[in-house]
């Protein structure tokens, strides 16, 4: 089955590394588009009675939109023809399946995920998880290779 449009969620992390790269190749061997999401989470620290300075945030969202600019260029440069980014605000899980929803062209979600367990999971929830139980569509989750 070759896959026409990859949404490929990007949080920078060694888990969405290995997704990237599964997307890419993906989208190489399809001929197809690959999407590029980017959620930049708001924590705590950004709302609230603890506000960071504007400056601040701004400098951390902006810092986020020129990494991922670096990661269209690194897929470009593995000879896709049609990559597209997209920068949210907000909680990751439902700007991807936002996303997915609202691009109903998107027929693969590649992402990576951290593999929590126990309580951490019970505690945080899974962005993976939440992204499967509710995307419009095929779903791939990529765990980073442990180092042997």
């Amino acid at each position: 089955m070759a896959f026409k449009r990859i949404l490929c969620p990007i949080d920078f992390s060694p888990s969405s590394e290995r997704a990237f790269a599964l997307g890419a190749q993906l989208a190489r061997e399809s001929g197809g588009t690959l999407v590029l999401v980017h959620v930049f989470e708001q924590w705590p620290w950004t709302t609230g009675d603890y506000l960071l300075s504007p400056n601040i945030l701004q400098d951390l969202v902006d810092n986020a939109q020129a990494e991922l600019a670096k990661w269209r260029d690194r897929a470009k440069d593995l000879a896709i023809k049609d990559v597209q980014t997209r920068f949210f605000t907000g909680a990751p899980w439902d700007w991807i399946v936002r996303e997915a929803q609202a691009d109903t062209a998107i027929d693969l979600i590649v992402m990576g995920t951290h593999g929590r367990t126990g309580l951490k999971h019970v505690l945080l929830g899974s962005v993976a998880e939440k992204t499967v139980r509710h995307a419009p569509c095929a779903v791939l989750v990529a765990r980073a290779r442990e180092a042997s």
